[in-house]
């Protein structure tokens, strides 16, 4: 009797076949390479992590975490991103002597699905961190570092949507006065339900001015003509601090001559509950959701007792693959076919071959059923067959 899922894999969970992962691997090393170009280290982080530590200060919602208990009772979990891992490590081993650290990843990370829906559970980030600097220019170092990873990918069209989470939650505060009803917008926001946003403000206690201010707030998209404008929603000096954040993030970003691939989106909020500062997202052309995010998420170390400033972002590999329109292209291995009499000659002609870069497959004559479909995947195929003039052999081509 077939077991019921022998076929079958858990929800969310994908395969990738020998084309894509090709693909894939050659993209993620261009990517990783240009990290390692700027100055950034790789690391890496066990796979699976304390829930009471890295599981709550993740900021991923607990039903996302695939959860599981070790032989001692303790809860653990499957990493359900990078940040949170690599900041316990700086926090606990790396920053001791208090220098910028500049480290890179490229790892699973695990999310649980309730429902299919198409969405991955296991899926690849590649992203930096950049720990122990707090200045605006950290910001901008890993924005234009970020360009200069999508394009080395071989990606061009694309966006980088830049808010300031300081600026929303300060705007909010004045306009409705409590925490609760800020979060209520801003989780409007984030859900990208535009028409909820505007029922709701309609339908809050707040004078007519009040209530333009925040649909004007949803307007604040563009180049660094939005400051002014965002400046006159704000009232007082408060708030104020971040627009000049993001006038120095601009001219820093121009400096790196990036500014093609910038947008500022003053009513840019995120999920991820550590960010404080400077945030951003990246779309790119195929792909209707974000393709990356990152920002400023210095309270985090503060989870693991340690006060320092930090940014970074992180790269879904799969959705950039997806922005790039991978097509699979065919194989680029050659094929040595050989029978029994010549395979010496064979052997010694397939390493030749590999001795020069290339990929080969040496295959017996006697292994293969339909000659014909078998070498269809080949871009060049070598016989070695037959019986030559000495009667050992045949024509070789």
């Amino acid at each position: 009797m077939t077991k019921l899922f022998m076929f079958e894999k858990p929800l969310g969970m994908r395969d990738t076949f020998p084309d894509l992962y090709e693909i894939k691997d050659r993209t993620k090393k261009r990517m990783e390479g240009a990290m390692k170009r700027w100055g950034y280290k790789f690391i890496e982080t066990p796979s699976l992590e304390y829930y009471e530590t890295v599981g709550e200060a993740s900021a991923i919602l607990d039903q996302q975490l695939f959860k599981l208990l070790d032989q001692q009772g303790h809860t653990l979990v499957l990493r359900p991103d990078m940040t949170a891992p690599i900041a316990r490590i700086a926090a606990s081993k790396l920053l001791k002597d208090q220098a910028p650290l500049r480290l890179a990843y490229s790892n699973s990370v695990f999310r649980a699905q309730q429902r299919e829906g198409g969405r991955p559970a296991e899926f690849e980030q590649v992203g930096i961190e950049c720990i122990g600097d707090d200045s605006v220019s950290a910001d901008a170092e890993v924005i234009a570092l970020m360009v200069s990873v999508l394009k080395e990918a071989g990606l061009d069209n694309f966006k980088i949507s830049i808010g300031h989470i300081g600026f929303v939650q300060e705007l909010f505060t004045q306009i409705v006065g409590t925490e609760e009803r800020a979060e209520t917008l801003r989780r409007f926001l984030y859900e990208k339900n535009y028409v909820g946003y505007r029922k709701h403000v309609n339908e809050l206690t707040l004078s007519s001015i009040d209530k333009q201010r925040l649909f004007s707030f949803l307007k604040l998209r563009g180049s660094d003509n939005v400051f002014a404008e965002a400046h006159s929603l704000l009232e007082g000096e408060k708030g104020l601090q971040a627009l000049e954040q993001l006038k120095e993030l601009w001219s820093i970003l121009k400096d790196y001559g990036v500014e093609q691939y910038i947008k500022f989106d003053l009513s840019l909020v995120s999920h991820m509950s550590y960010y404080s500062g400077i945030l951003f997202e990246v779309y790119g052309e195929h792909v209707g959701f974000a393709i990356g995010n990152g920002g400023r998420y210095d309270k985090l170390l503060e989870k693991f007792g340690k006060t320092s400033g930090a940014t970074g972002f992180g790269l879904r590999l799969d959705y950039v693959l997806e922005a790039m329109k991978v097509e699979l292209t065919s194989s680029e291995q050659e094929c040595v076919l050989f029978s029994d009499e010549r395979r010496k000659e064979a052997i010694t002609l397939a390493s030749e071959l590999r001795g020069e870069g290339k990929e080969v497959v040496l295959q017996n004559w006697k292994g293969v059923g339909d000659v014909d479909e078998f070498t269809k995947g080949f871009s060049n195929v070598h016989f070695v067959v037959g019986r030559d003039s000495n009667g050992n052999g045949g024509e070789k081509r």
